[in-house]
């Protein structure tokens, strides 16, 4: 009933990607490429039809899996905006100095487009290959030319919009399906990784567990945007059975990586133990059949097929030896065990949930869906707010605008004096898909631009040379962007040979009469000198990842100060319904939002020169202890949510308000001193008026008795935790002054 286990690995991964999401989504766009190209070919003749393609070409890469809602004016502005660059260029073609002073300025207000962000970086590249494949197309005769061409890509471009507005509302409910499923895979590798660190701490492997703790983190970020991706797609309009059993197992998914966020909990006490080695190992062993689980799930939403009952791993947690650990294992040490063991079977209940709603056995909690699910999706309005606020001199879209533009136009000039100056576009392109906002991102694309456009130089050369018929051509085309679109983020260097096919084959059939080994060496030179110009430009008005991260710091303690509160709020018997769950569930999604993006940053830093680097080490502690807090608040939520009934609710009343106290008194004035980059003053518990919550050291049997001492110890570590993260951006901040 899923992918069968006798495939290797790579092959089931292979199998996945085909069946995956943006595969289809590439698929689609390939195919409204085929279907224009080829209606427009007969009747309008090569010439026409090519500019026709390019308009479809310049529509296609802000079209992703999306919502139904605001689909079409989220494609409106490739064409809207390329339209009248592809003609000026078309005008001005033949007249370079004026082309050029067209290019520079056009280039900036382009590239300005990334003050959206992620939503606005497919608008950037579109605007810019209206302009840059306007330059392929053989010069107009004139006004009247630039005019037919400029009709026919209009005409493309019109065609493709209203073709990809209906088939993403046809493959709506397909995507949701394939987007559930890359949700539950990105748990499931997050799942295995954590097992591994069972493994690693149980093994007191210190050496190993550094690096464990960085893919973990990395993985954590990646789980954050995919799950709001996800968000966005799955949860708009749930107004049918089916689609609100996808969003009620999207929402399960959400809690399990909260449970996983608990696994990493005491890890450090039990490693201490050594007399808990077989039973971690067993715990390993079955955080991994988790994993399998819920691969098996996701295979099932990939292949269309019911989904198996799953059977609760919470007997074989309870059948793990944890009497026959060593006699020298402090009673404590064994019941920190049991309770991992405890929270492990959290993520064992959750997936037989998920497998529940998939076959339709559960039903979803309809008025908890319909009342929330507006306030976790992306807006689909475009809003002047993210362009108004981009207008000062530090801010990275504005820096990265000019730089890109600075480079645009040297290339541009550069190729001007080149024996092969009529095919300069190409030099404009590799500038335009290598050129990122970071130096890291720059890097990645640079290496993996030259690898592939050498080896698709290759294939596409071999292609023209064999002066294949037009239909083959239009094949060759489809297939290029097709791959081209859907693996654009994951696999660039797949990416940039199907990119360099396209381009190549793309430029032949608008521009007839060009030697095919001949361009396809130039090509290559083109490809080297643009991303020589790319990385050279990369270094103007960098935005060193030092200048934002104070701001990430500030950002990500202030979310988990709230975050915090939320939780130690929803503790409270009168608060369970209603508005707070909602005020919880929008903190917790902020503090993730703000912790992924501190990841990415820090990620980025790495590879930019030592000399303008943020404290890397200190950032690393941070994001550390900042994981703990969220692992510990996602353990009291649950004992509070779920095991209410075996608390006392009395005894912790106020030791939940006197760690709520003293968690906002240890983080919000590191997090304020984080932003304005001053140099800390001590902060000490007297001066923060902290309370420690009481704690317990005798732990009850998690799985039997009263929960009021975990709930206890859990809060009394929660606020050490907090004040060693309020130390650690202490640290930060003082170091970041030496700087």
């Amino acid at each position: 009933m899923s992918i069968p286990p006798a495939l290797s690995r790579q092959s089931r991964l292979l199998l996945r990607l085909c069946l995956s999401y943006y595969v289809s989504n590439g698929l689609a766009a390939a195919l409204g490429l085929f279907l224009i190209s080829a209606l427009l070919h007969p009747l309008l003749g090569a010439s026409a039809a090519g500019a026709a393609t390019i308009g479809v070409i310049v529509c296609i890469p802000p079209d992703q899996a999306a919502p139904v809602k605001g689909k079409f004016l989220h494609l409106l502005p490739a064409a809207v905006l390329g339209a009248p660059l592809f003609f000026a260029v078309q005008i001005l073609h033949s007249r370079p100095l004026l082309l050029g002073l067209l290019l520079v300025p056009a280039s900036f207000l382009a590239f300005l487009a990334g003050a959206w962000g992620k939503r606005g970086l497919p608008i950037v590249v579109s605007v810019m290959f209206s302009m840059v494949f306007s330059m392929a197309v053989p010069v107009s005769a004139g006004m009247a030319g630039a005019l037919d061409s400029t009709r026919y890509f209009a005409l493309g471009a019109a065609l493709y919009l209203v073709y990809a507005t209906l088939v993403n509302a046809l493959l709506n409910a397909r995507y949701r399906k394939q987007m559930l499923a890359d949700t539950l895979m990105a748990v499931a590798q997050l799942m295995r990784t954590q097992a591994e660190q069972f493994v690693l701490n149980a093994a007191a492997d210190r050496r190993a567990q550094l690096p464990l703790m960085g893919v973990l983190l990395r993985q954590q970020a990646a789980l954050t945007d995919l799950l709001q991706a996800s968000r966005d797609l799955i949860l708009e309009s749930p107004n049918s059975h089916p689609r609100q059993r996808l969003a009620a197992s999207l929402m399960v998914a959400l809690e399990m990586r909260d449970h996983l966020m608990a696994c990493s909990l005491d890890l450090d006490a039990l490693n201490a133990a050594p007399g808990n080695f077989q039973a971690m190992q067993g715990l390993s062993a079955i955080l991994c059949a988790l994993a399998q689980d819920l691969e098996v799930l996701a295979d099932c939403y990939l292949l269309g097929q019911l989904a198996p009952p799953l059977g609760s791993r919470r007997p074989q947690l309870e059948a793990l030896p944890w009497e026959s650990a060593d006699a020298a294992t402090p009673d404590t040490a064994r019941m920190l065990a049991r309770g991992l063991a405890n929270r492990v079977g959290n993520l064992s209940d959750e997936s037989v949930r998920l497998s529940d709603l998939a076959r339709g056995v559960a039903e979803p909690d309809i008025a908890l869906i319909r009342s929330n699910w507006q306030m976790f999706v992306s807006t689909t309005r475009w809003s002047w707010r993210p362009f108004l606020s981009i207008w000062r001199w530090d801010a990275p879209p504005l820096r990265h605008a000019v730089r890109a533009a600075l480079a645009i136009g040297f290339a541009y000039g550069t190729s001007l004096v080149l024996p092969w100056g009529t095919h300069d576009y190409w030099i404009l392109l590799t500038i335009v898909v290598v050129l990122r906002g970071s130096l890291a991102q720059t890097l990645e694309r640079r290496n993996s631009r030259v690898a592939g456009t050498l080896i698709g130089c290759l294939l596409a050369g071999l292609v023209l040379a064999a002066h294949a018929p037009m239909l083959v051509m239009l094949l060759l085309l489809t297939c290029a962007q097709a791959i081209a679109h859907a693996l654009a983020v994951r696999r660039y260097l797949v990416t940039a040979i199907a990119a360099t096919v396209l381009g190549l084959v793309q430029a032949h059939l608008v521009n007839a009469g060009i030697s095919p080994v001949f361009a396809v060496l130039e090509r290559v030179a083109d490809t080297l000198l643009g991303v020589s110009i790319a990385w050279a430009f990369s270094y103007v008005l960098p935005s060193w990842e030092r200048h934002q991260i104070a701001a990430l710091v500030a950002r990500a303690l202030a979310a988990q100060a709230r975050y915090a509160q939320r939780s130690l709020t929803l503790g409270q018997v009168e608060q369970m319904e209603g508005s707070p769950e909602l005020a919880w569930r929008l903190a917790r999604r902020e503090s993730y939002d703000s912790l992924s993006a501190l990841v990415q940053a820090t990620q980025r830093a790495l590879a930019e020169p030592r000399a303008v680097q943020p404290p890397l080490e200190v950032l690393g502690r941070i994001l550390a202890r900042s994981y703990q807090l969220l692992g510990q608040l996602t353990s009291i939520k649950t004992m509070l949510t779920v095991r209410r009934a075996r608390l006392q609710l009395d005894r912790i009343a106020p030791a939940l308000a006197h760690t709520a106290q003293a968690i906002d008194a240890s983080l919000q004035r590191p997090a304020a001193l984080a932003a304005s980059g001053l140099a800390p003053a001590a902060l000490t518990k007297a001066d923060a008026g902290m309370a420690q919550a009481e704690r317990s050291d005798e732990l009850p049997d998690p799985f039997e008795s009263d929960l009021t001492p975990w709930l206890l110890r859990r809060l009394h570590l929660l606020t050490e935790v907090s004040c060693q993260l309020a130390d650690e951006v202490e640290a930060f901040s003082e170091a970041s002054q030496r700087q």
